[in-house]
């Protein structure tokens, strides 16, 4: 008898169990039904976007390389054309990297005021991912050494010549030939001395400071 209470109310608690999950149903299901559409197309829509970016990127990715071989055949005002383009809609990082080159490109051409005023804009561009703002104003510094005066250069490349920047040594190369340049031997013996004081410091750095070093004493101008 017990034996078949026990299977009676096994039936009952399944049925039971049964009917709530009609009524869970009929009160969720489309809820449920609505989740799970949203989640198929939430899928859906992402895998579309990836795919849409990454064809985009490599659509980028292959005009700028054929904006770099123009450049390198020198055909430069056809690679401005095709750098400009890319800037105004390329994806990705490309913009910014066409920006870039397109700097160096004005530069091949003789324009060095222009590829300055690009690398500044880089350089300002706070969408820009930092280290290539960095690269940007230490490509205007050395430019400047030779086109600009010291206070310009130093616009551009004092603020990367701290300790522990990765840019440090490079920029107080730029400030020292400046400094050299504009005929100022003890702060430009200063500067290539922070050089070649610094044990991390790159050794063809150091090798180029050397012989700044070598060359202010030979002046006899510095202390």
């Amino acid at each position: 008898m017990a034996h078949n209470d026990d299977s009676f109310f096994r039936e009952v608690n399944e049925e039971l169990r049964s009917d709530q999950l009609k009524n869970a149903w009929r009160r969720y299901g489309r809820i449920a039904i609505g989740v799970a559409v949203a989640i198929v197309i939430g899928t859906a829509a992402w895998r579309g976007y990836e795919y849409w970016d990454n064809h985009a990127s490599s659509q980028s990715g292959d005009r700028f390389i054929a904006a770099l071989t123009l450049a390198s055949e020198g055909k430069n005002d056809e690679a401005l054309s095709a750098l400009a383009a890319i800037e105004k809609d390329g994806t990705g990082a490309y913009p910014v990297l066409a920006k870039m080159r397109a700097a160096s490109v004005q530069q091949a051409k003789g324009d060095a005021a222009a590829a300055v005023e690009i690398y500044r804009q880089v350089g300002n561009d706070n969408a820009a991912p930092q280290a290539v703002r960095d690269l940007a104003k230490m490509r205007a510094a050395f430019i400047l050494v030779d086109t600009g005066t010291y206070e310009q250069v130093a616009a551009e490349a004092e603020i990367l010549s701290a300790q522990g920047h990765v840019l440090a040594n490079s920029a107080r190369e730029a400030l020292g030939l400046s400094a050299y340049k504009a005929g100022n031997m003890s702060q430009a013996k200063q500067l290539f001395q922070q050089i070649v004081n610094d044990a991390g410091a790159p050794r063809n750095v150091v090798n180029r400071a050397q012989i700044m070093l070598d060359n202010i004493a030979a002046t006899g101008k510095a202390p």
